[in-house]
């Protein structure tokens, strides 16, 4: 007797970090750091039509069932938001570096701590080449396996999301976020 039938899943092709970042913009449209509201009702029917179209179905045609059994598998703490560590569990990226990257500087004082490391020549900002540092040391931490192209790609990556002025360089203010 076979057993129960395992729902089919929806092949996706890994993310790149840069595509990660421009899915996760897509979506948090103001910037917020959450996919809520308006935003998640977006982002759930863009995936539930991407479903549709790669053959897989659901039983269930109540959109609100639908987002309401969503929410309760990934959004691990319940705040009715999607936050980009719970995105990065959806989406398959190829790194999350990204979580490494925000599990790595969690607390105040192991981002203090980091800033003090990084920001080698004291100005007060963590420059490119410091960030390239920061995120090889990172990696090398976590046992990932990178090469210099993808750790351009990952620095770049995170300039992208932080360097809110567009200095190529971080400041204080910027990295805490």
């Amino acid at each position: 007797m076979a057993g129960p039938q395992q729902a089919p899943h929806l092949p996706l092709a890994e993310l790149t970090a840069s595509q990660f970042l421009d899915i996760w913009r897509h979506f948090d449209a103001d910037g917020n750091g959450y996919i809520e509201g308006k935003e998640l009702e977006n982002f759930f029917q863009e995936l539930e039509s991407a479903r549709k179209g790669a053959g897989v179905d659901s039983k269930k045609d109540n959109l609100g069932d639908k987002m309401k059994e969503f929410m309760h598998k990934y959004d691990k703490n319940a705040d009715g938001k999607i936050e980009m560590a719970e995105l990065a569990q959806i989406l398959p990226t190829e790194e999350n570096f990204l979580l490494c990257f925000r599990q790595h500087v969690g607390s105040s004082s192991e981002f203090m701590e980091a800033w003090r490391r990084y920001d080698t020549d004291r100005s007060g900002y963590i420059e490119a080449n410091e960030l390239k540092g920061f995120l090889s040391d990172l990696l090398k931490k976590a046992n990932r396996p990178y090469d210099e192209p993808k750790l351009q790609e990952y620095t770049q990556t995170i300039l992208r999301m932080f360097d809110m002025n567009g200095d190529g360089k971080l400041g204080l203010s910027e990295m805490s976020r």
